[in-house]
């Protein structure tokens, strides 16, 4: 090291994840290798094995990680904690988009533990839902995040732009498609015209869930 160079912050659990989480949510988690990991922390790879045992490992942390993210308020009523808990969700898989599909894996660690119980907290005291209707709404719930999560990571991110050239390749195509597929065909020409509010489409189908959950309550209390 050249004199007068500042010392290396020393290499703890910590920092492995925190530069793990870093290069996932520029590249991806399939592209995070030790090597870059120990590339990006200045260390040979063998250091990190101090730290964690594998990439399975660190992907469980680096996923309590992302549900450390996601707060589950408390004392403002069960519709709008979830509501919140819902868009801090989904905030945070935009965040880390790699985290998709994988934050029901692995084994939890104590981020992931106090997200789930205050989740079924939520619903089961603030809510009064029973058991099994609380697990209902929970997998309901988490279904259409994660699902719409995965739809935002896919779709093209110019949507009206996208519509207009799928509009355009229909058209080149046949005439008859214009009789063949006429509500497809307003589906491309409204969104090419109007756009497409991810936000709004996630909030619309938000209240739908919360909808269906006040039933079940209704349901609950007058069994």
């Amino acid at each position: 090291m050249p004199s007068g160079s500042p010392p290396r912050p020393r290499l703890n659990r910590d920092r492995v994840v925190r530069a793990a989480v870093q290069l996932a949510d520029g590249g991806g988690f399939d592209a995070l290798s030790m090597r870059k990991l120990a590339e990006q922390l200045g260390v040979v790879p063998m250091a990190l094995y101090k730290h964690v045992a594998d990439k399975d490992e660190l992907l469980d942390e680096m996923i309590d990680r992302v549900f450390a993210e996601v707060e589950v308020p408390d004392g403002c009523g069960w519709r709008t904690a979830m509501r919140e808990r819902a868009a801090a969700l989904r905030a945070a898989l935009l965040r880390h988009p790699w985290a998709v599909g994988r934050m029901e894996t692995g084994t939890p660690g104590p981020a992931n533990l106090r997200h789930h119980n205050a989740v079924m907290a939520c619903l089961r005291s603030e809510a009064g839902l029973g058991f099994r209707a609380a697990v209902h709404a929970y997998s309901a719930m988490d279904s259409y995040i994660y699902g719409f999560a995965l739809q935002e990571k896919t779709l093209s991110g110019d949507i009206p732009a996208e519509a207009r050239r799928r509009g355009a390749v229909v058209a080149d195509r046949d005439e008859s498609y214009a009789e063949l597929y006429p509500y497809l065909l307003e589906v491309v020409y409204e969104l090419s015209r109007t756009g497409y509010d991810l936000a709004q489409e996630f909030e619309f189908g938000l209240d739908l869930i919360l909808d269906g959950i006040e039933r079940l309550r209704s349901e609950f209390a007058s069994s």
